[in-house]
């Protein structure tokens, strides 16, 4: 099982204050992108809710959702019973087979489908690892979960799950938003991940489900490449 929730990020000696939503333009208006905490995050547009991975952090006067995406099955992304507190009778609920397992009621979606609901286009992008790690586990088996594209408004926002640096991360294209995993031993280094997203060169791009990886090397492997890297803390108290 993986490690549970790390050290808040600390940048020029300070602690970040408290995450506010970002906000973004699309043709469809403004979608609001809400950090919760480790890989967990909500989304707004055109008046309906979005999660990615409902696990850590509070969900406390949070709306419930119409639309929930999960990745894998390891319990930092993913906790039937906050599920099942979030969905309402007309929540759609996209996530792999193995999630679809153990979380009633999901509409199974495997690497390389797409499905659309409403306003939101889903396509469902390889995670794994590419190699074990340093204890010689594979954390992250091939085929078993998703990172995801969403596209709404014309932007196509990226989630990348846990994962390495896999070829089918490096050959996207025309993504506006990235949000990039690090951390070992069950992901990456963050200099690993500055290299696939150099590769597919997103616009914006925000690691998170760090766990107290460096993030300031992420950025700094970054510099001069003209994408715009984005620290904010996903482990805010």
């Amino acid at each position: 099982m993986k490690r549970r929730l790390g050290a808040v990020l600390v940048v020029a000696g300070a602690a970040l204050a408290a995450v506010a939503p970002e906000e973004f333009s699309t043709s469809g208006g403004t979608l609001r992108l809400t950090p919760i905490q480790h890989a967990s995050l909500m989304i707004q547009a055109g008046g309906k809710v979005l999660y990615v991975d409902p696990a850590g952090g509070s969900y406390d006067g949070l709306p419930q959702a119409d639309i929930i995406l999960i990745t894998d099955i390891h319990s930092d992304h993913m906790v039937p019973a906050l599920v099942e507190k979030l969905r309402k009778p007309s929540t759609t609920i996209l996530a792999p087979k193995a999630v679809a397992e153990q979380v009633k009621g999901c509409t199974v979606i495997s690497n390389g489908e797409t499905k659309t609901v409403g306003d939101f286009k889903v396509e469902a992008i390889p995670m794994y690892n590419m190699k074990p790690a340093a204890d010689g586990q594979i954390y992250h088996e091939k085929g078993r979960g998703n990172g995801y594209i969403l596209t709404y408004g014309g932007k196509r926002f990226y989630f990348s799950g846990d994962t390495e640096g896999i070829p089918e991360m490096k050959a996207l294209r025309n993504i506006d938003v990235a949000l990039v995993c690090m951390n070992l031993p069950y992901t990456m280094t963050p200099e690993a991940a500055a290299e696939a997203v150099r590769a597919f060169h997103p616009a914006i791009v925000y690691p998170y489900h760090y766990s107290g990886s460096d993030t300031q090397a992420f950025a700094k492997a970054l510099a001069g490449t003209g994408i715009e890297v984005r620290l904010r803390d996903w482990y805010a108290k």
